[in-house]
């Protein structure tokens, strides 16, 4: 049983390793945006809950996103664990979450400086009718802000820009980040830090090894 909660700042990586992670050790990773929308398509008591609440424009309670959580991990995919991605996202959360009984095996925090995120984040470029993505830095284009394949020009996402990278930052540092210091302190053990700055196979391997160790 390996139940597993991935935290970092985005454009930590995070969505890379969850992959590596469901993959690997064959659970299933729990967005809590797809769990909403599969709640509310299912007309579920607590989906109908949440639907109201996002109607109205307001974020969803704690203990209606706890709940869905509980139903979602009762599920038979869930047997031999899983992989919460998004969850909790702030320490109201991570208390529901604990109230609620549900037990977490591992933390795993990926851990990037605020700058080597904006470098990461701002540099990207995409062609927005592929897809394809390029960094000015790590991958660039074979021309500057030309796409390789059609010679057509690159955008940068509006999201993806220096000042958005440095808000969504400040959102992180404000509701997400104290969970860090919760799990130090209330699941010791289970708390990994890992450096998110080096080769994306390097933090993998660092991951496996945590994960693959609380197995035995």
């Amino acid at each position: 049983m390996l139940r597993v909660i991935l935290l970092g700042p985005p454009g930590a990586g995070k969505g890379t390793q969850a992959q590596y992670i469901v993959q690997q050790f064959n659970i299933p990773q729990i967005s809590t945006g797809d769990m909403l929308r599969q709640a509310i398509s299912a007309e579920s008591e607590l989906g109908s809950m949440a639907k109201q609440y996002i109607d109205n424009g307001e974020l969803v309670p704690d203990n209606v996103m706890v709940g869905l959580v509980n139903d979602r991990i009762a599920q038979a995919d869930c047997d031999n664990g899983f992989l919460l991605d998004g969850f909790p996202r702030t320490l109201g959360q991570a208390d529901a979450l604990k109230a609620a009984g549900v037990d977490i095996d591992a933390v795993i925090e990926i851990a990037v400086p605020d700058d080597t995120i904006v470098q990461r984040l701002s540099g990207r470029r995409m062609h927005s009718a592929s897809g394809r993505t390029y960094h000015v830095e790590f991958n660039p284009p074979q021309v500057a802000d030309i796409d390789d394949a059609t010679g057509e020009p690159l955008i940068q996402r509006d999201d993806d820009k220096a000042e958005t990278v440095r808000n969504r930052l400040d959102v992180y540092a404000k509701q997400t980040a104290p969970l860090i210091e919760y799990y130090q302190q209330h699941l010791p053990t289970a708390y990994h830090r890992i450096v998110g700055t080096a080769e994306v196979e390097t933090v993998k391997g660092q991951v496996h090894a945590v994960l693959g160790e609380m197995l035995h």
